[in-house]
């Protein structure tokens, strides 16, 4: 079954307190061997690289008003944007913070990041790939800092094709940090300001290119942890703003601007992600004709998505099962020591229905800073630094592994807020909404496990396993039950809420 779609807000003050919820965070991390903090020799290299001198032998760009967008209270800015309009289309500006002027090959913290791989989202605390003296300092595109970026300038025709594409580095000057919920709110009121609205008109088109190439955008509701100033949480289940897809959109081309780059020069490192199973979307089909919505077969299926609503809990049911539509994610290297430089077949994203690589999130995502040295590299004209040739072949490996580290820790996480605001509470009943069911086969092989184990009862092939969305508190959960509607309201009992065991459980009431 799909994974449900969850983010970890901003933490706030966590006071110091006795807590099962922090104890079992606590006790989560070093489970899985989550570090609490950097090593010394680390923490020393990365000081003395936030004091250096980057400013030179980078092109001045702080005349260019940029901004960032971003949740609420984000100090780790990886991305600024700037958006022009141009005789017969547009000029994209996207400064992205630039890791390799701080970061030395084969040093402490090189291996370091390497270990780590990737930023992990905790309610309590946060762990960072890199130390904060960087990342949410010397190495963040904060406001009115001059700052260190790797700058990717984007042409676009006037359907937002992409007709040109080049990154440099350069020294910026954001102007100003942006919330989500502020820009739309501003653009809503009609009182955005031009660059803004260009970007509503950059992601509408870019949009509608996408459905055009096959692509999809899923407009799942999210889950959020929000940590409370008194060191309490709380869940809240948000739909995702369309100024959070319009921005998603300029990062989205100028990944699929660099795997372009990086085809043209011979060396790279794609993002992939294998075409849907054939069969997985009859049975999506399948799931549309339950739920009641209507999918003509001369209608694909990102065109479907972009006539649903995720206020409706139908629509919100099928979007959730859209989520294991698609499976495999990769990366595919080439051009690295020991490589061929030919390009790998199948290398597309599915789900961007384009080639496409990882470029603007290095504060966060280890790749990122190698697929910006590429690029950098091969637009002016120089030979891609050995240290990046080097450590092609095994980053596929390494995000892999801290890949699934991340997903793990953040889902566990939320099982242990889940699990204490239900505390108590076994055998109460609550609304809900049945979002996902199992499939066949997954009910083929818990039946075949079951019977393994023990003799099954009369009637264990009628029951059914599912996912549940409690409205109060904002809890998804896995329920089981004969004949689970999928999209349907239901009434269901909870029969576990274990913080320890970091489950919550119902059954139909």
């Amino acid at each position: 079954m799909p994974s449900r779609n969850l983010r970890v807000a901003p933490v706030a003050p966590i006071l110091p307190t006795v807590d099962p919820v922090l104890t079992a965070l606590a006790a989560l991390r070093a489970e899985m061997e989550i570090p609490a903090e950097f090593p010394s020799d680390v923490v020393e290299e990365a000081s003395a690289a936030a004091q250096l001198d980057v400013s030179t032998g980078r092109e001045d760009l702080r005349d260019v008003p940029f901004v960032t967008i971003d949740p609420p209270g984000s100090m780790d800015l990886d991305q600024a944007v700037h958006l022009e309009r141009l005789p017969g289309g547009y000029l994209v500006r996207y400064a992205i913070a630039d890791l390799a002027a701080f970061v030395t090959p084969g040093g402490a913290l090189d291996a370091e990041v390497n270990e780590r791989g990737m930023t992990l989202y905790g309610p309590d605390e946060r762990t960072p790939l890199h130390p904060a003296v960087l990342s949410e300092a010397a190495a963040s595109l904060l406001p009115d800092a001059d700052r260190a970026a790797a700058v990717w300038h984007v042409t676009l025709d006037e359907r937002g094709e992409i007709t040109d594409a080049r990154v440099e580095r350069a020294l910026v000057r954001s102007t100003a940090r942006l919330s989500y919920e502020e820009v739309q709110t501003r653009l809503d009121a009609g009182d955005a300001g031009q660059m803004l609205d260009l970007l509503r008109e950059i992601g509408l088109l870019r949009e509608a290119r996408e459905r055009e190439r096959g692509g999809v955008s899923l407009n799942v509701p999210e889950q959020d942890v929000v940590a409370h100033e008194d060191g309490s949480f709380g869940l809240e289940f948000r739909s995702t703003l369309p100024v959070e897809g319009w921005n998603a959109q300029v990062s989205l081309l100028t990944g699929i601007a660099a795997a372009r780059i990086m085809r043209s020069g011979g060396v790279g490192i794609f993002r992939t992600l294998p075409a849907a199973d054939p069969r997985d979307l009859e049975r999506l089909r399948r799931t549309a004709g339950a739920l009641g919505i209507d999918w003509p077969r001369d209608l694909t299926y990102g065109e479907l998505l972009a006539t649903l609503d995720s206020a409706s809990s139908r629509h919100a049911a099928f979007l959730n099962e859209a989520t294991s539509l698609f499976r495999g994610a990769s990366y595919a290297p080439f051009g690295g020591t020991g490589q061929p430089a030919e390009v790998p077949d199948d290398v597309a994203h599915a789900a961007i229905a384009a080639e496409y690589a990882h470029v603007t999130a290095p504060l966060r995502r280890l790749v990122d800073r190698y697929g910006t040295e590429i690029c950098l590299a091969l637009c002016a004209d120089e030979d891609v630094p050995v240290w990046v040739r080097d450590a092609l072949p095994g980053l596929p490996r390494t995000m892999a592994r801290t890949g699934q580290r991340a997903g793990s820790y953040e889902r566990a996480s939320v099982d242990i807020v889940e699990a204490a605001l239900l505390t108590g509470r076994v055998g109460d009943v609550f609304d809900a909404v049945v979002v996902d069911v199992e499939n066949d086969e997954e009910r083929r092989r818990r039946a075949a496990k079951g019977a393994s184990a023990a003799a099954p009862t009369p009637d264990a092939h009628d029951v059914v396993r599912g996912q549940v969305v409690i409205v109060e508190p904002a809890v998804r959960a896995s329920v089981e039950g004969v004949g689970l509607p999928l999209g349907d309201p239901v009434r269901v009992r909870l029969r576990e809420a274990s913080v320890e065991r970091r489950r919550v459980d119902f059954e139909l009431a």
